[in-house]
């Protein structure tokens, strides 16, 4: 399936449509959603639903219960919609459930960029994968994981682990170590989709050039090589930063790892924005220990939580970071336009962007 796919037995404009807000939202955000278009019915019951405890909690209060009769009424909402805005209970237990009982449900709208992943879990059959459409939220976060990837380029450029360390040992050292420059350095992009063409201009901006791989391996105007995968230990060979921003699928499960790793030069940095089943950790770490890797900025991992065993915590030369470099201020607001407008070409029988394959789940 591609990006966009037809828009899935799409009420038309000013014919009865029912939209149910499933996860936590603000009540203006829930307006915007209600002026679209005077003939959609938006089903929100904020009781029903858990508080966020920051800006953009999908989940919500983990503590929050709704009890049997709030369960009851909660999920005669979702079952009675067209259209749902967030998995319900943001699981995909959740929407598993809403499939089985729901069968007007055609669409549902993702809070994740990735949600693949969580759809995949759910064991819904491809069948009804094309009855109801999953949409993510793919694009919205491009500019803060974009941001992170580029702090994780300067962060290795410039030696901020050491410094840290020094800083934390009170230790001004007799000999000061040159840093690198960002300008005239070369990052290798795996996955050239939004987030990482947003990468690839933030760090073209600081004077970077920009390599990097995608499916199809097409010219992309201010990158100066675009390949496939096969070829990015060949793309590495010749880069100061790595950086990954590709979905966990079958195909890149454990695309970074030893071959890759063997290719770069003597300090390589490694970002991860992407899914952490894209590196192999075990490689990961060898060659962090042998220098290849030079400093990692770690954003996403195998198994998460990070279990509290794993090397990568204490290792003097890696930042983890648990899986919060998407998160914004704004990303409610941004998620709502982003559904409103989709609800739009919904309702105008137009594409819907974002759609996730059916088959493999990206």
């Amino acid at each position: 399936m591609s990006p966009e796919s037809p828009s899935p037995a799409a009420s038309r404009a000013g014919e009865p449509l029912t939209v149910a807000i499933a996860v936590p939202l603000e009540a203006e955000l829930v307006e915007a959603i209600r002026a679209v278009d005077p003939a959609v019915t938006v089903l929100y019951e904020p009781d029903l639903l858990p508080p966020e405890r920051f800006p953009a909690d999908h989940v919500g209060d983990p503590a929050f219960v709704r009890g049997p009769e709030g369960e009851e009424r909660y999920w005669k909402l979702v079952n009675s919609a067209d259209v749902l805005y967030g998995f319900p209970n943001e699981s995909a237990a959740g929407f598993a459930r809403v499939v089985a009982e729901n069968p007007r449900l055609r669409w549902v709208h993702a809070m994740a960029a990735g949600a693949g992943a969580a759809v995949k879990a759910s064991g819904v059959s491809r069948a009804e994968l094309e009855r109801v459409t999953v949409t993510t939220s793919a694009g919205v976060h491009a500019l803060p994981l974009a941001e992170f990837a580029v702090m994780g380029i300067l962060n290795g450029l410039k030696r901020t682990a050491e410094l840290a360390a020094d800083q934390q040992a009170k230790h001004w050292p007799e000999l000061r170590i040159p840093t690198r420059l960002a300008a005239g350095s070369h990052v290798v992009i795996a996955g050239l989709g939004e987030i990482g063409l947003e990468t690839a201009r933030l760090a073209r901006a600081l004077g970077l050039t920009v390599s990097g791989t995608k499916r199809n391996a097409e010219p992309i105007e201010g990158i100066d090589e675009v390949a496939t995968a096969g070829r990015l230990p060949e793309l590495v060979s010749h880069a100061d930063a790595l950086v990954n921003t590709l979905p966990g699928t079958a195909y890149t499960d454990g695309l970074i790892g030893r071959e890759v790793f063997a290719a770069m030069r003597p300090g390589t940095i490694l970002v991860n924005v992407g899914r952490g089943t894209v590196v192999d950790e075990a490689a990961l770490l060898e060659a962090l220990e042998a220098g290849t890797v030079g400093y990692a900025c770690l954003d996403v991992f195998a198994v998460e939580p990070l279990p509290a065993d794993s090397p990568l915590w204490a290792h003097p030369r890696v930042l983890v970071s648990p899986h919060t470099s998407a998160l914004s201020a704004a990303e409610n607001r941004l998620i709502a336009e982003r559904f409103a407008s989709n609800l739009r070409s919904f309702l105008d029988g137009a594409a819907l962007p974002h759609t996730v394959d059916p088959v493999h789940f990206y």
